[in-house]
């Protein structure tokens, strides 16, 4: 729990390297799925679970944040507040993901002579609301409810948990909060066990069994990391944020587990990593200390750029999967190409975090958040 600040609660700035650490591993899996051929030969084969654990450190953070600040809090403040932090870069990832799609030029996907202009500003504007888009108006192909930036779906699934936690969950005793969350493990293992992929992936369509996928992901690590916010009692532990850092990738880039003749055995690690080995890594993380001005320098950085990285990268993400598509390219053909759309996601989310970001939430906390 590393950083004092004036009046304020010690901040896990450990928790926030961490996030963007898997930030990263995602920009990276999205990067190498292109060159996969269906969910058993992906690289970085679990990379999709850095969603249920951005989901698990959200719980955790928003209870540590919020719960003792509701007898001065109102429910608008609070909705403000959230809104304030997360909605601008959201609009920001969703006008990067319209001019990427003006502009991309693959045979996978439309060309703006397909997609009437007009089609595609509405597609853009739906998509600043985060109201999900139906099947039927999907312009791009993959059933998304957010075309112009996939993983702006896991945003609509944080807003779902922040109402619920906001109307109901905040007001939940430990103990209820325990039962609930032991149900929606079971769901989770049930998912993992039955899912026909063999794993937890989905939740980015507005179709009943992309939305279970969606919910179920995100009640488990939500609810227990909301519970682990109450009831644990922090160590302090040495080098906390590089044993957490190799832990996570670790099981992210475990290979595929049981093949294509064990399906169930993949589905069942992941959903153990995320009931047992995330809420782990949490503890860990925020029981830690930083080593030094070196390492607190990476978690800061690494904690500023996680968000914005993971809501911008995406729309790159499309070019060069269309691309290596087309082109039928391996990875060792396109190698450079990866790299530098590796290191563009970073430069991109970087500029978005200061040149627009940050300015416009300073603003809209000095104009609407009460003192």
């Amino acid at each position: 729990m590393n950083v004092q600040l004036p009046n304020t609660k010690p901040h896990y700035i450990i928790l926030d390297g961490l996030r963007g650490v898997a930030a990263i591993t995602v920009v990276a899996f999205h990067i190498l799925e292109a060159h996969a051929t269906s969910h058993l030969d992906m690289m970085i084969n679990h990379g999709y679970l850095a969603v249920d654990f951005f989901f698990l450190l959200s719980g955790f953070v928003i209870g540590y944040a919020y719960d003792d600040r509701w007898q001065k809090l109102s429910l608008g403040e609070f909705f403000k507040r959230r809104l304030i932090r997360l909605h601008p870069l959201i609009i920001f990832g969703m006008l990067v993901g319209a001019v990427c799609f003006y502009f991309q030029d693959s045979a996978p996907w439309p060309k703006i002579d397909e997609v009437p202009l007009s089609t595609l500003l509405v597609v853009m504007i739906i998509g600043f609301t985060l109201i999900p888009l139906p099947i039927s108006m999907d312009i791009r192909g993959w059933q998304e409810m957010h075309p112009l930036n996939g993983p702006a779906w896991t945003l609509f699934f944080e807003y779902v948990a922040n109402i619920l936690y906001a109307v109901g969950l905040r007001r939940l005793p430990n103990i209820a909060l325990a039962v609930l969350a032991v149900l929606a493990a079971g769901a989770l293992i049930h998912l993992g066990l039955t899912n026909p992929y063999g794993d937890v992936i989905g939740g980015w369509s507005l179709d009943p069994t992309q939305l279970y996928i969606g919910s179920v992901r995100l009640l488990f690590p939500f609810l227990a990391g909301l519970l682990l916010s109450r009831i644990i009692k922090l160590g302090t532990i040495s080098n906390a944020f590089t044993w957490c850092s190799l832990l996570l990738l670790i099981v992210l880039a475990m290979p595929r587990i049981g093949g294509s003749e064990n399906l169930w055995m993949n589905g069942l690690y992941d959903s153990l990593t995320i009931i047992l080995i995330f809420p782990i890594v949490i503890y860990l993380g925020a029981s830690g200390r930083v080593e030094g001005p070196i390492q607190n320098n990476i978690c800061k950085f690494l904690g500023d750029i996680s968000y914005p990285i993971y809501i911008t990268h995406y729309p790159l993400i499309y070019i060069y999967t269309g691309w290596v598509q087309e082109h039928r390219y391996s990875i060792e053909d396109t190698a450079l190409v990866a790299v530098l759309v590796f290191v563009g996601s970073i430069a991109l989310s970087y500029a978005a975090l200061k040149l627009y970001d940050e300015p416009l939430r300073n603003w809209l906390t000095r104009k609407f958040v009460a003192k």
